[in-house]
């Protein structure tokens, strides 16, 4: 009798954490579903504020989130392929009558692409900050070899 009462106190114990454990994910999940922008459930009102153009968190992820720090460590990356650029520029071309380093866009393709394929994007990301310069939208492998590539720093 008394192995009866401690098999079933035993069984009580089991589905109480169970029972607890599930309540702990509903709970969660809930609260999830509040912060989900995409939720249809009404129920759930308190739903965050969205923001509009012009407010200095619109289009940022929250602050502090992984998606945060994947875009900072990818800004990271591309600035020491930005700086590789540079210096494989200025170890390449020749220093122009200006006191500039300049090099054509087929030496440089050639001579980068062992180290890296997106030299074209790495360039456009140099000339937006003010790192290179260079004529035409977009740079093309053939046609634009002749296409000086001058190093502005």
């Amino acid at each position: 009798m008394e192995e009866d009462k401690g098999q079933s106190a035993k069984a009580a114990n089991v589905v109480g954490d169970l029972r607890k454990s599930w309540q702990t994910w509903a709970e969660d999940h809930i609260e999830y579903q509040r912060k989900n922008p995409f939720s249809n459930e009404d129920r759930l009102a308190s739903k965050p504020v969205h923001t509009h153009r012009g407010d200095p968190t619109y289009g940022r992820p929250p602050e502090g989130s992984q998606t945060e720090q994947r875009g900072k460590d990818a800004q990271s990356h591309v600035g020491k392929e930005v700086e590789e650029l540079c210096l494989i520029i200025r170890s390449t071309g020749e220093v122009g009558e200006d006191g500039h380093v300049s090099v054509t866009f087929g030496q440089l393709f050639e001579t980068y692409v062992t180290i890296s394929n997106k030299v074209v994007g790495i360039l456009l990301r140099a000339r937006k900050h003010g790192l290179v310069h260079f004529e035409g939208e977009m740079l093309w492998q053939g046609k634009d070899d002749d296409v000086i590539i001058t190093l502005l720093e």
